[in-house]
């Protein structure tokens, strides 16, 4: 019977019922092997191969024959699995026809992972570690490292490369990654990055919103542009994103944190609302308009906003200028700038208690650490100092920023303070508050129960910080 391949398709169809069962229309398998190995509607093909042409009948005497039969298979031995090649014979003794192997199944000889991992649950480790894992795009900001060295000092500590204090300051923040939400939770100085947010937090309401709202800058709800001078990773963009603003400008002297204070941008619940710009920037070598466009900076912004960097510009007076210039280039007239600083009074009193005769001019606890290059210090500028705080700052140079001068120095380019508190100062004055009493609640400063998971160290930690609103 010849192959009918519609018959065939309806034979093999799912759908059988009602269809006679005898044998002649039984289903039958369609596997290319078993229908070229089949006795039963034995199915010829012309072959189109070179041998087969020459050494085969002419078409009118190929047209005469009307017998298939099967070569005669290959002995095997029972241990022999392989599969076999077969072919078919004409009955009037042409030369055999080769036919096709079957295929074979997916097989691969050099596999990564053994072929029942895929479906194999993870272990108890491999959860563990999953509960940690921040992903392959952390991986870029570690550092590379270095070749292996077989001079006499390879077994000696790695002495720190002197290139500069901003130079080490972008290395440091460059190396740290990003990490979520969930793995931010088991850091060990929590209970005083909790803190630390509720405080700026707190200034934000109280002096932001204000210049926010008197802003002329409008769009829908949305009101007021704010520049972060040391946007970081952007961990404030949250708060401004709950200040309902119109534009919101990050730059930071740290590339690689720029980008990720993007992602984060772009991956928040306000992206679509807030006009946002990034760029990577040093307030202390350059001007702004050098790093954004004109059309960035082409209105001016109510607030400018810089946390935990202003000390950097303290090094020398050219650095300390120029960081406020910027500021009072871009900032309209009644608007805020704002930003914390390390307590320079707090910080000298401890190092004035170590013994006259130390060599070793550091103070800290199990969470920070400051050690000083000197212990007197003449000029406004460039007393310098290392800072590290645990799970946070590696050991990075910083500067003193002493109030009196700097209010002087801020005077000459229109700024003058308006509130100047210590962190702990902040706490006792608005611990209380019907509205950032709460808010140290939700923000885990505190528990319902009005308990802290700041222990004494973390609680000394805060002591060095100050803030302060200008103009």
């Amino acid at each position: 019977m010849p192959f009918d391949p519609v018959r065939d398709a309806v034979l093999n169809s799912p759908a059988t019922e009602g269809l006679p069962t005898s044998p002649s229309v039984a289903r039958r398998a369609t596997h290319l092997s078993v229908l070229l190995n089949s006795d039963s509607d034995p199915l010829p093909r012309p072959s189109s191969s070179l041998s087969q042409i020459i050494h085969s009948e002419p078409p009118d005497k190929l047209s005469s024959v009307t017998s298939l039969k099967k070569a005669p298979e290959r002995a095997s031995s029972p241990s022999d699995t392989r599969p076999s090649s077969s072919y078919f014979q004409l009955s009037s003794n042409t030369p055999p026809v080769p036919m096709r192997t079957p295929p074979l199944l997916y097989n691969p000889t050099q596999r990564i992972s053994p072929p029942d991992s895929l479906l194999k649950p993870m272990s108890k480790a491999e959860l563990e570690m999953y509960k940690s894992y921040v992903g392959t795009g952390t991986a870029r900001l570690t550092k590379r490292k270095r070749p292996k060295d077989d001079s006499d000092t390879a077994d000696e500590l790695p002495v720190k490369k002197s290139i500069g204090g901003g130079g080490v300051v972008v290395e440091h923040y460059n190396s740290r990654p990003e990490v979520g939400v969930i793995q931010r939770q088991d850091s060990p100085i929590i209970g005083l990055k909790n803190f630390n947010n509720w405080v700026k937090s707190v200034l934000i309401s109280k002096f932001a919103h204000p210049a926010l709202a008197a802003s002329s800058v409008r769009s829908q709800r949305n009101k007021g542009r704010v520049l972060d001078l040391g946007c970081g990773k952007g961990g404030d963009i949250t708060k401004w994103s709950k200040a309902k603003i119109c534009d919101y400008v990050g730059a930071d002297i740290a590339a690689v944190s720029v980008e990720q204070a993007q992602e984060r941008w772009e991956f928040s619940r306000n992206a679509s609302r807030i006009q946002a710009s990034f760029a990577s920037y040093d307030f202390c070598t350059q001007n702004l308009d050098e790093v954004f466009p004109s059309d960035v900076l082409a209105k001016p912004f109510d607030v400018v906003s810089s946390q935990f960097c202003i000390h950097y510009a303290f090094e020398k007076e050219e650095t300390a200028r120029r960081l406020l210039r910027n500021v009072t280039n871009w900032l309209r007239p009644g608007g805020r700038f704002i930003g914390t600083i390390p307590n320079a009074e707090q910080l000298l009193e401890n190092l004035q208690k170590l013994p006259p005769d130390s060599q070793d001019l550091s103070f800290g606890n199990s969470i920070y650490n400051v050690r000083f290059e000197s212990r007197e210090h003449t000029g406004v500028f460039g007393h310098k100092y290392w800072f590290f705080l645990q799970d946070a700052v590696e050991d990075v140079p910083e500067y003193l920023v002493h109030w009196d001068d700097f209010v002087s120095l801020a005077a000459e380019y229109h700024l003058h303070p308006l509130y100047k508190e210590e962190f702990h100062d902040v706490f006792s004055e608005h611990r209380d508050h019907p509205e950032f009493g709460p808010l140290m609640v939700r923000m885990r400063v505190v528990d319902n129960n009005g308990e802290t998971s700041m222990d004494e160290d973390q609680w000394d930690a805060a002591s060095n910080v100050q803030f302060l609103p200008t103009r």
